[in-house]
């Protein structure tokens, strides 16, 4: 089975649960016909981690097709994410600690306005609470651990970034975005252009290049054909 599955990732998981969930159906489906996989045959991956929060396209490489991971992790990414001003959280997501911050309502306009300057290329700052990797460690195992985590700021795209809807404290957002755009970051950095503090309640991922979240199936479906 060398293929590319598209699941639609469900909230609550990681995305290394999906991965396992698959390996652990493609195991017992040998297993049922007195068959012992072979490593080749139980080899799963995927091609660019969705934080558990989160839910949308997640692609899931299958044998030979591993191979693909890195080259597909440079593509670019769709999102729609629902951003909560007034209050911060320590992870950028529903999952932190949250703190308020402050009651300022900015009106539609200000919104607007914030939202163009972060089109285009800007310098973004990756959250602690990521799967980088820091001295050989992933950066959330750092972080998770009370470690200080000192992530460089680097060079992202922001090719679309459209106003989807707002309703104080809660504003929708499309983005489309190059390799390595954290949308957390986005938020928290919404929440710092209007004088409010930010973080994302909501995340979903609906299209990697030319693959949409419409054509994609759920965890338990990954396999039905």
């Amino acid at each position: 089975m060398d293929k590319t599955i598209l699941i639609d990732k469900p909230a609550g998981w990681t995305s290394f649960d999906v991965v396992a969930k698959i390996r652990g159906m493609i195991r017992a489906g040998y297993t049922t016909q007195g068959l012992k996989p072979t490593k080749r045959q139980l080899k799963v991956g995927h091609a660019g981690t969705l934080d558990p929060f989160a839910t949308g396209l997640l692609v899931v490489l299958l044998g030979e097709a591993c191979g693909k991971a890195q080259e597909y992790l440079k593509l670019d990414k769709t999102y729609e994410a629902t951003i909560k001003l007034g209050e911060t959280s320590t992870t950028g997501d529903p999952e932190g600690e949250i703190t308020a911050v402050s009651d300022t309502q900015p009106d539609r306009q200000a919104v607007l306005e914030a939202l163009e300057r972060f089109k285009g290329q800007i310098e973004q700052k990756p959250p602690a609470f990521s799967a980088i990797k820091v001295n050989g460690e992933r950066a959330y195992k750092l972080a998770r651990k009370g470690q200080e985590v000192d992530i460089p700021a680097r060079t992202v795209t922001i090719y679309e970034l459209e106003l989807l809807d707002y309703a104080y404290p809660y504003l929708k957002v499309r983005a489309h975005v190059g390799s390595g755009t954290y949308i957390r970051t986005l938020a928290e950095d919404m929440g710092d252009a209007l004088g409010t503090g930010a973080y994302c309640s909501q995340l979903r991922r609906t299209a990697i290049d030319i693959w949409s979240v419409d054509a994609a199936v759920s965890v338990e479906n990954a396999l039905s054909d």
